[in-house]
Formats: C-alpha cells, sequence, structure tokens
C-alpha cells in the first residue's frame, strides 16, 4: 500500500514538472522566441537555477560552439538566472587586454543566446595566469554580464523559499605548488596572497547569517580526480588543504574544472560533493576512483536547480548538434 502511494505521488510530482516545463516553453513560442529547448532536462516548481561550465575559450573550435548553443537553450528551458565560468577562459594564454580579439572571438560572438545575457561569475584557470588576470578583472567594466570584481569573491542570493544561498567564488591558482617554480609561465601568480585569501575564506565560510541555507564554493582546481590528474601531486596538495575544510564549515558542493571531462565524486565519509565541469570546448579520457559518483568523457555542462533542502544537478551533453541528458544527481542541505 505504501509503495502505491509513493508511486502514486511520484507521478503527480513528474506531472507538475512536466506541465510547467511545457506552459514555460508555450509562453516563450507565444512571446515569439524561435529557438529550441533542451528536451530532457527537469525544470522543478520554484526552483532557482544556475549553469556551470569551464575549460571553453577555443575560439569557437573543438565542442566549443555546440556546448555553447545547447547553453543557451538549457537556461531558457530552466529559466536559468545565471552562469558560472570555473576558469581557463581563453587559451592558451589568457589575454592580453581588454581589447584582445579573444572576448570577441572566444566568448562575445560565441554565447550569443538571448538567455546567456545574463550575469556570468567568472574566476581565473591556470592559462587566464598566463596572460594579464587585471585584463579579465577590467572587462567587468566593458561587458554587463562578465563579472569578475577580484581574483576572488563573494555572492549571496535569495533563494525562493526566503533562504539564502552564499556563493564563493575562489582563486585556486595561487595554492597550486608547483606554479610557483614557473614565474614566467605565470607572472601575476606572486602577485596573490594566500594566506590573505584563506584567512577570507574561513572567515567567509563562517557567516552566521541564520538565512544560509546553502554554501557551495567555486574554484578552477579539483579537490579529487578519476581522470588525467587522478594520482598528480597538486591535485592531491590541494585537496589535502581544502577538502577537511569544506567538510568543517558545511561547504554542500564544490564546483570546479581543469579537467577537460565531467566528474561528480563525493569519497567515502566527506561531506562536501564534488562537480566537475571542465568540458566547455576539448575533452579528455577520465575515469573513477574512490567515491566517484559519475564520469564522462563528454562534451558539455552542468546545470544546478535549488528547491528547499534539495539541489537537483543534471549533466547536458553537447555534441555535433545533439544533446543528451547525462546524468541527475540529487543532494540534501545537511
Amino acid at each position: 500500500m505504501k509503495k502505491k502511494i509513493f508511486l502514486t505521488l511520484l507521478t503527480v510530482l513528474v506531472l507538475q514538472q512536466s506541465f510547467a516545463q511545457i506552459a514555460l516553453q508555450k509562453e516563450e513560442r507565444q512571446s515569439g522566441y524561435k529557438g529550441g529547448f533542451t528536451p530532457e532536462v527537469t525544470l522543478l516548481k520554484d526552483g532557482f537555477t544556475f549553469l556551470a561550465l569551464g575549460d571553453f575559450g577555443r575560439v569557437g573550435e573543438y565542442y566549443q560552439k555546440d556546448v555553447a548553443a545547447e547553453l543557451g537553450r538549457t537556461a531558457i528551458t530552466l529559466n536559468a538566472k545565471f552562469v558560472v565560468s570555473v576558469g581557463d577562459n581563453f587559451y592558451p594564454s589568457g589575454v592580453a587586454s581588454t581589447q584582445d580579439q579573444h572576448w570577441k572571438s572566444s566568448f562575445e560572438e560565441i554565447y550569443t543566446h538571448p538567455n546567456l545575457y545574463q550575469d556570468w561569475y567568472v574566476i581565473l584557470g591556470n592559462h587566464d595566469y598566463s596572460g594579464s588576470t587585471k585584463a579579465q578583472i577590467d572587462y567587468s567594466q566593458i561587458s554587463r554580464r562578465w563579472n569578475m570584481p577580484s581574483p576572488y569573491f563573494k555572492k549571496k542570493f535569495k533563494l525562493e523559499d526566503g533562504s539564502t544561498l552564499l556563493m564563493i567564488f575562489m582563486d585556486t591558482n595561487p595554492f597550486i605548488d608547483s606554479y610557483h617554480h614557473n614565474s614566467e609561465k605565470y607572472p601575476d601568480l606572486a602577485q596573490q596572497d594566500t594566506i590573505t585569501q584563506k584567512k577570507w575564506l574561513i572567515e567567509t565560510l563562517s557567516d552566521t547569517d541564520p538565512n544560509i541555507k546553502w554554501k557551495v564554493v567555486v574554484g578552477h582546481h579539483p579537490l579529487y580526480s578519476g581522470g588525467k590528474r587522478k594520482e598528480n601531486k597538486d591535485t592531491k596538495s590541494f585537496e589535502a588543504k581544502f577538502a577537511a575544510l569544506f567538510d568543517q564549515y558545511g561547504v554542500q558542493a564544490y564546483i570546479c574544472g581543469h579537467e577537460h571531462d565531467l566528474q561528480v565524486i563525493r569519497p567515502k565519509d566527506r561531506f562536501t560533493t564534488q562537480f566537475l565541469t571542465g568540458a566547455g570546448s576539448e575533452v579528455r579520457p577520465t575515469g573513477q576512483r574512490e567515491g566517484t559518483l559519475f564520469a564522462a568523457a563528454e562534451p558539455g555542462f552542468m546545470a544546478f536547480t535549488i528547491v528547499g533542502e534539495t539541489m537537483l544537478m543534471q549533466t547536458i551533453q553537447a555534441k555535433n548538434g545533439t544533446t543528451k541528458l547525462l546524468k541527475s544527481i540529487t543532494i540534501k542541505s545537511k
């Protein structure tokens, strides 16, 4: 009897979500929208959605244009509020200035869907450090959608139930030990003070605002990987510096890139779930490790929707003009 009631409630919930999605798409069509939608994703009632991708800036090459097009379609399908970039915004060596051609060829002329002309919250990757990091910060004063006020920053968002999402955008590059032995490749790195940033991070995570229900940290480098850098010393070192800290302060999700694939990892006895979304253009082989919940060597991105105590992550593949929902994973706030 209980199983029958559960299945009935589940069916009702699915139907409600389907009706909401159909209604939104119908409204957009009636308003004149002529573009496409992402068919397999789930639109949750009263959900707060944002999209995340990384490692993308390749003048439209590899799968960048495919991912960009689907990113726009998913943005309108899920009514996404903003986009997060986890870094490596411009390959191979960042940008030289705010007038660099890369801004047009790898960003402005690629992400052209109308629903992508809203806020992008952007952090720096290691390839960005090979160019002018100041130029990427200064571009925030030129572009309405590009938001990088400093190498690291925070932002609070009010959710539909009145609670708060605290998002912390780190600059993980100064914490990668091997980078400090290559000042010629990463000229701006010496300017960054890891002690100051870590103190800021702990103070921000210690925020006593009673409305904060969700804490999400965004960084370029992964805590863990089953891919190319599975046994990399820098990855192991970064895990040692931050995995326990994130658990201690109740960070539910860590969103990152660096590896050119899609992974979700939560090791045994860890609280924080890592979502790796570095497949914005180039794709590399991936694999698994202890705690791997999902791994795919496919181009794409992730969509995150928060409703109350639940966060739904949906991984969307975008390849050669086609799309596919690869994986849906739900985590709880407590």
